[in-house]
């Protein structure tokens, strides 16, 4: 069992990794796979470690990091002999360092400790609390998950996971934690509550029924219940609450709902066992990967995927942006849970929580985009995608970068030239924004009003506070021409003539 841990608070996100810094690092991971390949582990930790210091809440390295060094264990579960008298030093370096906020330090510090054993719960559950730390849950739940396998009845690791699967809503695999607690501590108070109330909660919001009742002053569980149980059929309520990973449906009524459902699990079966009967057929894990998309079972076609792109030797293109966009998938699902229950739960944990996994996606497609840019450096769309996404988390030189790459795609100019003068305003290079804002004017045509008329008011507004109040009158006179109830397109001509007269 875990060793009790420090409590820390106040969470606070890491700042970006800078594109120059995701660029270098990507190389020291295509570098420490090609090791993995030639088996040479303790090279592949080294740099992997080096990944996972400088970006640790980058949740393909944490994949890689592991699974590295299970690979070198020989998948034992138990790593090198006398390993807990190494860890210990490490162990106490990362929770010093993750006291003090040197989360550099800390993640330096838990590599070390892993590299004896990645399955030691105590310094996986550190780790875990670390990820907590720095807002990045989907790792936070993959070491906890990494936990899990590595000691599935500890009852220390299946409660900490079950908190952290119900604080991001994911209720079926968090009653299956507690489920495991109540197993192993028969008659355990907490366990039992955490399930009903969870049971519940996920049925409501799957089920269709009222949310609001969940936080009434009091609720007649059993009613609801029985309530339950009269909607799905005769099947049994708790067996529908309790069916591990998928999404809550009622039970069917009809032997041909069952039988379909018996096949497609039947299917599976079949796929898992040809994965590993013939694990270098990619074609099967692709086919798995799509039930899983399929059934909206998003974190097992993430898994799948990376065992595919591992299977393939790491240079399958069509396996690698498959499994970008089922990450992508994933965060934007973690997204709307998260602002779901938002709406629901006002409390101020809950909110963070929402803006925090908008936060994540938000970087998920940044690296997405960024890797996939790398890949095509003469592929002027990916530029400007990417550029979009540098933009949208503030990264404005990146993002003009990117559209500059990206202005010779005739197909988005205007909107190229829009984006990289809002860009340029942002870092207050005022001349080199206006100059951008009337190519956009330039390149936009019929097809493209909106862009237009953004553009001509954005160049308006620029070339008044410049006091280039000849390019004013042009951009904002042909804007009231076009459209004179654009936004306050009629007050900025009023101010125009007025700082005229004054001349």
């Amino acid at each position: 069992m875990a060793e009790s841990r420090p409590t820390r608070s106040n969470r606070s996100a890491l700042p970006p990794v800078s594109t120059a810094v995701r660029q270098r690092l990507q190389a020291v991971f295509e570098h420490a796979q090609r090791s993995v390949e030639k088996n040479d582990h303790d090279y592949a930790h080294d740099l992997l470690a080096q990944c996972l210091t400088e970006d640790p809440a980058n949740l393909i390295y944490l994949q890689n990091f592991l699974g590295n060094l299970a690979q070198k264990y020989g998948n034992n579960k138990k790593g090198a002999r006398f390993a807990a008298l190494r860890i210990k030093t490490s162990r106490m370096s990362l929770n010093k360092a993750a006291g003090k906020g040197l989360w550099r330090e800390a993640f330096t510090a838990a590599c070390e400790a892993l590299k004896s054993n990645p399955w030691d719960t105590g310094t996986l559950l550190d780790v875990a609390e670390a990820y907590y730390e720095i807002g990045s849950d989907e790792c936070q739940l993959y070491t906890l998950r990494w936990a899990l396998d590595a000691a599935p009845k500890d009852v220390t690791v299946n409660r900490k996971a079950a908190e952290t699967l119900t604080r991001l809503g994911q209720f079926d695999q968090a009653i299956s934690c507690w489920r495991r607690v109540e197993q192993a501590k028969p008659g355990d108070e907490e366990s039992a509550k955490a399930i009903s109330k969870l049971s519940v909660e996920k049925t409501i919001q799957k089920g269709g029924y009222n949310q609001e009742l969940l936080h009434g002053a009091s609720i007649d569980t059993s009613g609801l219940e029985t309530s339950i149980r009269e909607r799905s059929g005769s099947g049994s309520w708790e067996a529908a609450a309790n069916k591990g990973s998928r999404e809550f449906t009622s039970i069917p009524t009809s032997t041909g709902g069952g039988k379909a459902e018996a096949d497609q699990d039947a299917r599976e079966k079949n796929l898992l066992a040809a994965i590993e009967s013939q694990p270098e057929a990619t074609a099967n894990y692709l086919e798995l990967a799509d039930i899983f998309t399929a059934e909206n079972r998003l974190r097992e076609a993430s898994e799948i995927l990376t065992r595919a792109l591992a299977a393939s030797g790491g240079g399958d293109l069509q396996i690698r942006e498959r499994l970008e966009e089922a990450h992508l998938r994933r965060a934007q699902q973690q997204v709307a849970i998260a602002q779901r229950r938002a709406e629901k739960d006002k409390s101020a944990e809950a909110q963070d929580l929402a803006k925090r996994m908008v936060a994540q996606a938000n970087q998920a497609e940044l690296e997405v985009f960024a890797a996939r840019a790398a890949r095509n450096p003469g592929n002027a769309l990916l530029q400007y995608e990417l550029g979009l996404r540098c933009k949208k988390v503030g990264k404005f030189k990146e993002a003009i970068q990117a559209f500059q790459a990206a202005r010779d795609d005739t197909r988005h100019k205007a909107l190229v030239q829009l984006h990289l003068g809002e860009s340029f305003q942002h870092i207050r290079q005022f001349k080199l924004a206006l100059a951008s804002y009337e190519a956009s004017v330039a390149a936009s045509d019929e097809f493209q009003p909106d862009t237009k008329k953004l553009a001509l008011y954005r160049a308006g507004v620029l070339a008044t506070e410049l006091h280039e109040l000849e390019k004013a009158e042009k951009y904002l006179t042909q804007l009231a021409a076009a459209d004179f109830g654009y936004r306050d397109v009629a007050d900025r001509l009023d101010k125009l003539a007025s700082l005229r007269d004054s001349e």
